[in-house]
């Protein structure tokens, strides 16, 4: 006979990734979870009152894995041009990754301003120039380390070991839900794979665990996991329901136990809650529905029903324009904060921003992917009316070395790279920090920005001050940026 656990998890689990982490009410459900920090300014999860007035209420992070090029990109560095194939010496020991310190090397694409700011970016990342006037540039942030799984962690989580809080998890922690129909953090890995760590990168952690990221994947078959019975197993729609039932008159029958509990009572509603979702999530990712002009602005309308086996730019404009079309109608819907990855783990041929071998096989196909969606994304939420109270934020593990590897590769550089920023009270059209001439470390060694820093001004931007939105775990009060970070005031508007 099964226990009431096992059968709060048979059935209610075929819902739980997407349903049970978000719609488990706002009631505390993670067994053992220590109290927050902030104690009376956090009820059931959320943040009473905030700590600033906010200029956003929502995020989309856009996330490179596998490390771009910032000096292929978005960091023009002249004197990689004028010094191109000579040997590159920067006047101190160099450290690389693996191997084969190279001649100088200049970015294989040209570059040209665009917008009222004049902002220089290269030929694959020319899309964003129609939006280059509401960005602003990040070129001095510094990693720790050049290994992918503890820089991806970093970046993702502010910790570049597992175990802690993603982001989005911290975002659904402080602010709590906006819609009672889809969750409030909602995360698009690259159909190809996860990135290095994986789920690790968007995990609740010692969070409650309705505040983890919940994965769909645009474009494939079932995009949902679990949130139907299998067309080939044996559940049926019958069976489900008569389970649920039974699950039902179960939970009931524990409550009776325990009059003046309300806290299965809100289990039991947040489970019939959860079936809208059968009905919300599939709407949000039906596209078909989008005016053809919107569908061209995402570049949607290729009209190719298969792709070349090859790496290419149309494919990955398709890849990259449907996740950015999807979380924009998914904000339109009330999610919180999406996460959008481009890139998957290490493989061969390469299918992310690890361009060790050739730099322009591999970047050129994802850079104008990425580029025409973040666009297309920008232009459609600010013709909305959604740009001003939404933040965009673009990042990567590290960057990549002024030097050729192998000839025209690059190798890790985690000494300086590239982030940039857009909308929800972000000053457009400015650039912050200077990488030095060659693009290898920061101008001003001694002031880098640090992803802490970053994540304390997307914080900010959200009505949150980051030393205040804590939890207690393991005696200690954790939180986003450690015991680090500082708002960078040079970037708001």
């Amino acid at each position: 006979m099964l226990s009431r656990r096992d059968l709060l998890w048979q059935y209610g689990g075929g819902l739980g990734g997407l349903a049970l982490a978000s719609l488990l009410g706002r009631d505390e459900t993670l067994a053992g979870a220590e109290s927050s920090a902030i104690g009376h300014q956090i009820h059931d999860g959320v943040l009473e009152v905030l700590h600033v007035p906010p200029k956003a209420t929502r995020v989309v992070q856009l996330f490179m894995a596998g490390a771009a090029s910032h000096i292929d990109l978005y960091d023009l560095k002249p004197e990689l041009i004028k010094r191109d194939g000579q040997p590159w010496d920067p006047g101190e020991k160099v450290e690389l990754f693996q191997n084969g310190h190279g001649a100088t090397f200049a970015s294989p694409w040209k570059w040209q301003s665009y917008g009222q700011c004049g902002k220089q970016l290269s030929d694959v990342s020319a899309p964003l120039g129609a939006v280059v006037d509401e960005m602003a540039f990040v070129h001095n942030l510094v990693g720790k380390t050049g290994v992918h799984s503890s820089a991806t962690l970093l970046q993702a989580t502010g910790f570049q070991m597992p175990g802690f809080p993603g982001m989005g998890a911290w975002v659904s922690y402080g602010l709590g839900s906006m819609n009672d129909n889809l969750p409030t953090f909602i995360v698009m890995p690259d159909h190809r794979g996860f990135p290095s760590n994986g789920q690790k990168n968007w995990d609740s952690a010692f969070l409650p665990a309705r505040h983890q990221g919940t994965l769909i994947r645009p474009g494939a078959t079932n995009p949902i996991e679990d949130l139907f019975p299998s067309r080939e197993g044996i559940v049926t729609k019958a069976s489900d329901a008569d389970g649920l039932q039974v699950m039902n008159r179960l939970n009931r029958r524990h409550a009776e136990t325990r009059p003046g509990d309300s806290r299965l009572e809100a289990r039991i509603k947040s489970y019939e809650l959860a079936a809208r979702m059968q009905l919300a999530a599939p709407e949000a990712m039906d596209i078909s529905g989008e005016p053809k002009h919107i569908l061209k602005m995402y570049g949607l309308d290729h009209g190719l029903g298969e792709f070349p086996k090859e790496i290419n730019a149309v494919e990955e404009t398709d890849i990259f324009g449907r996740k950015c079309l999807i979380a924009r109608r998914l904000l339109e819907r009330g999610v919180r904060f999406v996460q959008i990855w481009s890139g998957c783990d290490n493989g061969f041929p390469r299918r992310n921003w690890d361009s060790h071998e050739d730099i322009s096989r591999d970047h050129g196909p994802l850079a104008l992917g990425m580029s025409h969606g973040a666009a297309a994304l920008i232009a459609d939420l600010k013709q909305r009316g959604m740009l001003e109270d939404t933040i965009i934020h673009w990042t990567t593990e590290f960057g990549r070395m002024p030097c050729a590897q192998g000839g025209k590769g690059r190798d890790h550089n985690p000494f300086v790279f590239t982030n940039w920023l857009a909308g929800g009270g972000i000053r457009g059209g400015t650039t912050y920090g200077l990488s030095d001439e060659w693009g290898y470390k920061p101008l001003d060694r001694a002031n880098p920005t640090q992803v802490y820093d970053i994540h304390a001004t997307m914080l900010h931007l959200l009505g949150i001050d980051h030393t205040k939105l804590t939890f207690r775990h393991n005696g200690i009060d954790r939180r986003l940026t450690d015991v680090h970070g500082h708002v960078i005031r040079d970037i708001i508007a």
